[in-house]
């Protein structure tokens, strides 16, 4: 089996096709980390950016939206020690691992598979290609809605998470420069909170796409993020 180098591409016809073992056990470990602690961030982020009514009683035993931060603090930890750990593994893993952080934007034919494939998507090509990892149009999307998503909302819930204490501790040395960035710390709020909706849009059109891939596409999808291994399904004419 013959694979088109920086694309990705299976080329048809050249060798019998093969399964392929792509996505190792950190990258798929990585991924089902950050599914789990998305759902919980997305629901207390919103309820911390839209507190719920106060319940009755004496707050000290009640301590309801004290959890809620709690919560979203302890998830957004795992989330962002997820994601050094994913940036780490794409330096030392295989070439796959690398896919979402470094797309080849300066190799013609990875552009090619993108035009190729969006017209697959538009219904303009009745089959698509076969691809061994992303295909280039999934790469760019991960990388320009996943990945920049990830680090900027990462990095301004840091900030926000810092704000608490003083421009002398440490947490402010750290992240303290993003509030001078964006001027005032509602800024920072701001594009925090529509981060996350960044985020979960593209989860939903990600989601999509996966399980539409996986019932219409030539190779396994989901079934990849879990063994690691992306089988190609052989139709026989």
């Amino acid at each position: 089996m013959k694979i088109e180098k920086y694309s990705g591409r299976v080329i048809e016809g050249e060798g019998p096709v093969e399964n392929i073992y792509v996505y190792e056990a950190p990258v798929r470990i990585w991924h089902w980390i950050t599914v789990l602690m998305m759902i919980p961030l997305v629901v207390t982020g919103y309820l911390i950016a839209e507190p719920p009514l106060s319940v009755g009683g004496e707050a000290t035993f009640i301590y309801g939206f004290a959890w809620i931060r709690i919560i979203h603090f302890s998830c957004a930890m795992i989330f962002a020690i997820a994601l050094i750990m994913r940036i780490y593994w794409a330096i030392v893993g295989n070439y796959h691992a690398r896919e979402l952080f470094l797309p080849p934007v300066w190799r013609l034919v990875w552009w090619r598979g993108i035009f190729g494939q969006a017209a697959y998507y538009l219904f303009l090509r009745k089959d698509s290609d076969s691809w061994v990892g992303h295909n280039p149009l999934a790469q760019i999307a991960m990388f320009s809605m996943f990945v920049l998503g990830a680090l900027l909302i990462t990095v301004t819930g840091f900030a926000l998470f810092a704000q608490q204490w003083a421009w002398g501790v440490s947490w402010m040395k750290m992240f303290g420069w993003v509030h001078v960035l964006f001027g005032e710390p509602q800024a920072v709020r701001t594009v925090h909170h529509l981060t996350m909706y960044y985020l979960l849009a593209f989860s939903i059109v990600h989601m999509y796409m996966v399980f539409r891939e996986d019932i219409m596409g030539k190779e396994t999808v989901i079934s990849t993020m879990v063994n690691g291994i992306r089988a190609f399904k052989v139709k026989e004419h």
